[in-house]
């Protein structure tokens, strides 16, 4: 059979998934564990993913890169002995080893689907592309991980989900809540709101301040961040779920008892900005909380019973978990790549099965441009940004937007793609995707038409265009090219076959 996978490359763990000879997605297991924490250090001059540097991720005298699926599309450097790795580099080693566990498993990938959050800006969707191609997957889609987990749940549930669902998705270092309707198999995206900073590490480095407080006050010895592992912490916040008081040692003398109210007291301010987000989306998608059907849960982070009575005060309803969130995400990538692959590619159980399945995506950023505008309350001429793309439209989509030059003889037009969470028309408020130049004949008078067309695809991928109306000159740009520049020498050494 075809090895037509789905991969969640996730904050803290990742995972893998395909779908069975009769079509239902299923975990494919690293050495009998369903989930690989998404660490990497260096030994002896190879890179290693998974347990071994998730022991040692933040303790003394050890460097391990973790984490750095946050800082995806950023200009950031982790340092790993004498080697520089960027976001990019780190999250294609992790994506190699979920590679080498599904060929292990059922021979070389033909197509895989990658997970990313909802929240990702362009730069980071394109970032994770470039570390799938890094990693030498055949990648045709990406899909948001809310929307991933929507799917997997109404794909279990069937014809008994129709309505509108909330995915809560709090993982182990992204936040994304989503608005969906379904109609048994078939999901629809209303809105969507998130950060790329919430999440369990978070929850991690809050309880490891609480030791560090308590020991500083009952001990004279000098203890610091790096001598308390964050991976000590992700265990003890599991043991906080089940009891109300845990015990800790530090520095091999002194046992620090935590007590889950202090924790729940430390990171109130987290669950209070996700709750304001799950507000927010309400309010995008102009749905009451009294509509929803049911809120579905993805995420290890979702386990946290302070999240957990988060999510019931604002949605007035307990949660609808699974015995696996770490694993949904996967599940309804596996899923949604055997919806995209060519049927040819699955048997008649397999096909029959996958095609009930039908998503609809939307935009999650507003996108525009620059140009020159009239303000006639002001009786001035001045710098405004023009939606050309809003968020929450469905994708895939294009659309155009026509302008004028301003001046006789005008030679260049400076082009921007412009990006926003909210329709902004002060450039202030906004970030510049990419700046490019048009050139334009001289000698023509001022008023020439140019049409700049930004068109999305499945994979909530942007191409923009700038062209000349008279004279067919046009600036193309496909918004993934621009991580294609990242330097990859640091990490080719460690993915060569």
């Amino acid at each position: 059979m075809t090895n037509i996978v789905g991969i969640d490359l996730g904050t803290t763990y990742s995972a893998v998934a395909t779908i069975d000879d009769i079509g239902r997605p299923q975990i494919i297991k690293n050495e009998g564990k369903n989930i690989t924490a998404s660490c990497v250090m260096i030994e002896n001059d190879e890179l290693i993913v998974g347990e071994k540097p998730e022991i040692r991720y933040g303790q003394k005298g050890y460097e391990v890169g973790a984490r750095f699926k946050r800082l995806m599309g950023e200009t950031a450097e982790i340092k790993l002995g004498a080697r520089a790795f960027t976001p990019t580099d780190l999250s294609a080693a992790v994506l190699k080893k979920m590679r080498d566990i599904a060929e292990a498993n059922g021979g070389p990938i033909s197509e895989a689907v990658i997970t990313i959050p909802a929240n990702f800006m362009q730069e980071a969707r394109d970032a994770t592309m470039v570390a799938a191609k890094k990693a030498g997957i055949n990648v045709k889609y990406i899909i948001n991980e809310p929307t991933a987990a929507a799917l997997y749940y109404c794909f279990k549930e069937g014809n008994s989900f129709s309505g509108k669902y909330i995915v809560y998705d709090l993982g182990g270092g992204t936040f994304d809540v989503s608005v969906v309707e379904a109609n048994g198999t078939n999901i629809e995206v209303l809105a969507t709101e998130g950060v790329s900073k919430l999440g369990g590490d978070d929850f991690d480095r809050a309880l490891r301040n609480i030791i560090l407080d308590k020991y500083n006050l009952i001990s004279d010895a000098e203890v610091s961040e790096s001598d308390i592992a964050l991976s000590d912490m992700a265990k003890l916040k599991i043991k906080l779920s089940e009891r109300e008081k845990v015990p800790y040692l530090v520095n091999s003398d002194e046992l620090i008892e935590v007590t889950r109210d202090e924790f729940e007291a430390k990171i109130k301010s987290l669950v209070n900005q996700a709750e304001y987000l799950c507000e927010a989306v309400l309010d995008e998608a102009k749905v009451q909380v009294s509509e929803i059907k049911g809120v579905l849960l993805a995420g290890g982070s979702t386990r946290v019973p302070a999240v957990r009575r988060s999510i019931a005060k604002v949605f007035k309803q307990e949660p609808i978990g699974s015995e696996s969130v770490d694993e949904v995400v996967a599940l309804g990538a596996a899923l949604y790549a055997a919806m995209k692959s060519e049927s040819s590619n699955l048997n008649a159980t397999q096909a029959a099965s996958i095609s009930k399945l039908k998503v609809s995506e939307i935009a999650t950023y507003f996108f525009g441009t620059l140009s020159v505008n009239y303000n006639s309350a002001k009786n001035i001429e001045e710098l405004s940004n023009t939606i050309i793309i809003s968020k929450g439209e469905k994708i895939p989509c294009s659309r155009t937007s026509e302008f004028l030059t301003m001046h006789e003889n005008q030679t260049a037009i400076d082009c921007r793609v412009t990006k926003s969470g909210s329709p902004e028309t002060d450039p202030r408020f906004v970030s510049t995707v990419w700046e490019g130049v048009l050139e334009l004949p001289g000698g023509r008078p001022e008023g020439q038409k140019i049409e700049v067309t930004y068109a999305f695809d499945n994979n909530g991928m942007m191409k923009c265009s700038f062209l000349d109306v008279e004279s067919g000159r046009i600036t193309e740009i496909s918004l993934d090219d621009i991580s294609k520049g990242q330097s990859t020498s640091a990490i080719d050494k460690f993915l060569v076959e």
